[in-house]
């Protein structure tokens, strides 16, 4: 099969970070959904990757891991590399009866039930740090709130102790994104080893007796009818505290620039016009914080009408998807009281993120802090921007805050409840 690499990239490569942190690509994602729905990239090496934009596309390769596994990786960067040497052994690089079983065992940890005891915690952190910001005035939201919200959420439930975490926060900012456009790979591969090194010697520090928390139901996995190794409980970990901290971190800092551009959603926020969740909802379509999911095509397939080949490197871009017209009316309109809203922020299929609940607790309490204390805010600096092919987000985002003053609005937390 001969295949022609689309025109568009030869000015725009995708593997490329730079591009993603100083280019808006939605008119890129418009004409590839548009003429080329499953496009080909060329790389120097002559291999390339698909590119695969419309949302009806991108849902069917999360859905299809019998065709489009991750074990061999799920970003673009690792797969270009040559593979992820967790495949097989983290649940964001497996598939099959072994992934379904881990998956199972892991979502007990993310019930209703099982996050209640943490829920009064994280929202009271939140609830105080937006306070404290918005009578500082001027902060740099992206450091100073949305930035510990998150690692202390995952870490609270991991069992992390609070002098550890600073550390931890060092190493994993370095692993999927960076502040520079200049990455440089010893220091991520660095970080990686540090962070598989300190939950080793968390799960030694507990000597056979685990705890009722995230850590302690991986540990007992070992134990049980799943028989979780070693390397699968610790990539776990790695994988749980990435999850957790950097999509969260981003989203949020991503939600102070959408309402501060959009201030007339805000005032529909502050004002009852709409509820919570279908804000929340549209805030994570907006943002988007992971880009893209990376797969491989297990056999000769096809895909859109387009024929793609038997390891093939497949990439399934949400950014895209979650701008798809066919999919959202008006989709580059924020409409916080967007419904239905079937973004894929959360992936669908086996892949779905076990910890959607949980991002979606941080984002209501931030957007119920957000209008308890502030009337409104402004970005006063350089919105400054993480350099990645897999994650999008700010590393910075100076902002001055307007305190309330007078009656503090309690908006509906549904949709249901507007009137």
């Amino acid at each position: 099969m001969t295949v022609t690499a689309v025109p568009d990239f030869a000015h725009t490569d995708l593997a490329d970070p730079v591009v993603h942190a100083e280019q808006d690509l939605r008119p890129l994602w418009r004409r590839l959904r548009s003429r080329h729905p499953v496009a080909h990239h060329p790389t120097p090496d002559g291999r390339g990757f698909w590119v695969v934009t419309p949302h009806r596309l991108v849902e069917e390769v999360c859905v299809s891991s019998e065709r489009f596994t991750s074990v061999r990786g799920n970003t673009l960067g690792t797969l270009l590399a040559g593979g992820d040497p967790a495949g097989g052994g983290m649940l964001a690089v497996s598939d099959g009866p072994r992934h379904r079983g881990v998956h199972r065992e892991l979502m007990r940890a993310f019930t209703a039930q099982a996050l209640a005891p943490y829920q009064e915690r994280i929202v009271s952190r939140i609830d105080d740090l937006v306070r404290r910001a918005v009578a500082r005035g001027r902060v740099d939201f992206a450091r100073d709130v949305a930035r510990p919200i998150p690692m202390a959420a995952v870490c609270d439930m991991l069992g992390v102790p609070e002098g550890d975490r600073e550390a931890l926060y060092a190493d994993a900012s370095h692993t999927l994104a960076s502040e520079t456009p200049v990455t440089d790979g010893l220091s991520t591969r660095l970080a990686r080893q540090q962070i598989l090194l300190y939950f080793a010697r968390m799960v030694r520090s507990l000597r056979g007796r685990p705890g009722e928390d995230l850590l302690g139901l991986l540990v007992r996995m070992t134990e049980s009818e799943i028989g979780l190794t070693q390397d699968e409980l610790l990539y776990n970990c790695y994988s749980l505290l990435l999850g957790g901290e950097e999509t969260t971190r981003y989203t949020m800092s991503g939600t102070i620039r959408a309402l501060a551009d959009h201030p007339d959603q805000w005032r529909r926020l502050v004002r009852g016009e709409v509820g919570l969740d279908t804000a929340t909802e549209e805030l994570l379509r907006w943002t988007t914080a992971p880009m893209h999911v990376g797969r491989t095509a297990v056999r000769d397939t096809e895909l859109g009408g387009v024929r793609i080949a038997g390891g093939d490197i497949v990439t399934a871009w949400i950014t895209a998807a979650n701008d798809d017209e066919a999919q959202f009316g008006d989709p580059q309109r924020l409409d916080l009281g967007r419904t239905p809203n079937r973004h894929l922020a959360f992936l669908r299929g086996p892949h779905t993120c076990p910890g959607a609940r949980l991002v979606r607790i941080e984002m209501t309490a931030l957007l119920e802090a957000l209008i308890t204390y502030a009337d409104g805010w402004e970005i006063t600096g350089k919105a400054v921007p993480v350099y990645s092919t897999f994650m999008q987000g700010l590393s910075s985002l100076p902002v001055r805050f307007v305190p309330r003053v007078g009656p503090r609005p309690r908006p509906p937390r549904h949709a249901d409840d507007v009137e």
